[in-house]
């Protein structure tokens, strides 16, 4: 296949980013007043205004024409239709469906996915009734109290994040606590504060045989018996959202207690599906399904809307103008809503575990950046962080601003204060102040002309960084399912136009193959002799210690 460079928009692209050094964002509005009104995009729950970039109306033009000419129409109808978009494990691609987002008709291996995944979702309903009104109880017959979700990665990642974005719906029926880490201390500090008489595990692992995973699950069981149960009463406090049947049977977990995962949905992509038990036994089923239907109103918009109108492909053609055309490395995201402080984090899983490849799908290396390195946090806790290099530092970040109009929980005079700094973050990284501005406020503020010519270098900031803000009405579960859908199909489209695999990851698989081998030489104190001396020599003396360490 074609590499993208040979398009005819994207050498066009190439021209047009060698003049962009000399285009003004700040200029951009002053040119045209009505900037805003086409470069800001409206939507049920909340609004996209990407108007802060350095684009033009040609250069927008020619990345609309750019996902024209990738045949981006083409590859949703794939996406959507069950085609096996995912190339190298020849799978198809359908987290969609776990939200009502494909055609009713769909089958996959003469299975019709609507009915699975209704199928699925009428047993998470009802599991979470049962345990939420105490049907469901522990082996001594006490209602569950608590719930520990044993996953890592996108069986972990979503299901907290959402949990912990929509809190503030939750009726304290049950806590909900996430366990990721092989790091025995993170186990250890919630298996302490909890009863095993009312705790209820569900273990997340689509091939139940994930390290970290497993590790917890038996720590879990261990601890578990320790109380008293036996094999027998393990179905009454473990469930398992797994496609192996099988090792969950060995397990102990009952063919009842567990929920069924596809090999079509991917693991950063399953929250919406029984992966999602955690989020709705803690906040309540209906909760889960309006998470569900903003999700499906994004793919709607996604899939009915034309380009220049539609904000996860105008996200996705702003990013790769940023990363591909002018360099842009890495990429900020800034929530500032308490809400959302576990975005960044997931997002950067879903980002760079799909589209952080350096071979096209034809097999051949990349010769151009495809994704960027996801990073941030609280937009209000980094101003006091790293801001400083965000306005003033030699590398150009653009960032996602996401905040909320309405609080979900608001304190008099915080969610204006909290927002005042949003608004001004974008405007200041845009427009910056110059020489001439800073020293005017310096003689304004009584400075000498001596301090005034020592300072003003260091207070200049340059502006002309771009951002884009996403401004939801409120966080909900609407307008978080939404929000997420919208990264989801951002991802998506990048990965066609960038022509690498956006939903496999083998580039995690190759350390958690070395693992297993190192393990086991520190387990049974064997020597592999194929090792880097900088391997060799750090185990021996992890070991070394290690026994030293043991005499005492």
């Amino acid at each position: 296949m074609t590499s993208p460079t040979q398009l005819p928009s994207w050498k066009a692209l190439e021209k047009q980013a060698q003049k962009a050094s000399d285009v003004s964002i700040s200029s951009l509005f002053e040119d045209d007043k009505q900037r805003f009104e086409k470069y800001a995009i409206e939507l049920p729950y909340m609004m996209v205004d990407y108007s802060k970039n350095r684009i033009d109306e040609d250069v927008k033009a020619l990345l609309i024409k750019l996902a024209e000419e990738s045949d981006l129409v083409k590859w949703r109808s794939r996406f959507f239709n069950a085609e096996p978009i995912n190339k190298t494990e020849q799978r198809p691609v359908l987290h969609m469906a776990l939200r009502g987002s494909v055609d009713e008709s769909l089958n996959i291996d003469d299975e019709n996915v609507s009915e699975l995944v209704n199928t699925e979702l009428a047993a998470v309903k009802n599991f979470v009734r049962q345990v939420r009104s105490g049907e469901w109880r522990g082996y001594t017959g006490k209602w569950i109290t608590d719930v520990v979700t044993l996953g890592v990665g996108g069986s972990n990642l979503g299901p907290q994040m959402v949990s912990e974005a929509l809190r503030g719906y939750s009726d304290n029926r049950l806590n909900v606590h996430y366990v990721s880490n092989a790091d025995g201390v993170q186990i250890n500090n919630v298996l302490t504060t909890l009863n095993p008489h009312t705790t209820l595990f569900i273990v997340s692992s689509k091939t139940f045989t994930t390290a970290e995973t497993m590790r917890n699950a038996n720590t879990a069981k261990r601890w578990l018996e320790q109380s008293g149960a036996s094999q027998g009463d393990i179905k009454n406090h473990f469930v398992a959202v797994t496609a192996n049947l099988q090792k969950a049977t060995e397990f102990g977990i009952g063919a009842d207690n567990i929920f069924s995962m596809w090999d079509w949905v991917g693991g950063r992509f399953s929250l919406w599906s029984s992966i999602g038990l955690p989020i709705a036994l803690e906040l309540g089923f209906e909760v889960f399904a309006q998470l569900l239907e903003g999700a499906n109103m994004m793919d709607k918009h996604f899939i009915s809307q034309p380009f220049e109108k539609n904000a996860p492909v105008m996200l996705a053609l702003v990013g790769i103008w940023n990363s591909t055309f002018l360099g842009r490395g890495s990429h900020a995201i800034l929530p500032y809503d308490q809400s959302l402080h576990m975005l960044p984090a997931y997002l950067q899983q879903a980002e760079m575990e799909s589209n952080g490849k350096s071979v096209r799908w034809s097999g051949a290396k990349v010769d151009y950046s495809t994704c960027p390195i996801l990073w941030g946090q609280l937009g209000i806790n980094g101003q006091h962080a790293f801001y400083q290099l965000l306005h003033q530092g030699t590398q150009v970040v653009p960032a996602d601003f996401i905040g909320s109009v309405e609080s979900v929980d608001p304190v008099d005079g915080h969610h204006d204060l909290l927002m005042a700094n949003f608004f001004a973050q974008t405007q200041a990284l845009m427009q910056g102040v110059d020489e001439e501005q800073v020293a005017a406020q310096l003689r304004a503020g009584g400075t000498d002309e001596s301090r005034i010519s020592e300072l003003v270098t260091h207070k200049v900031h340059q502006g002309n960084r771009p951002s884009n803000t996403i401004l939801l009405d409120k966080i909900t579960p609407q307008s978080v399912g939404a929000l997420i859908a919208m990264y989801e199909h951002k991802i998506f489209v990048q990965g066609i136009i960038w022509q690498v695999c956006s939903f496999d990851q083998w580039g995690v698989e190759l350390g958690k193959m070395l693992a297993k081998g190192i393990e086991q030489e520190l387990h049974n104190n064997t020597e592999n002799k194929q090792h880097d001396s900088s391997t060799k020599n750090l185990i021996d003396r992890y070991k070394t210690v290690k026994s030293r360490s043991r005499k005492k």
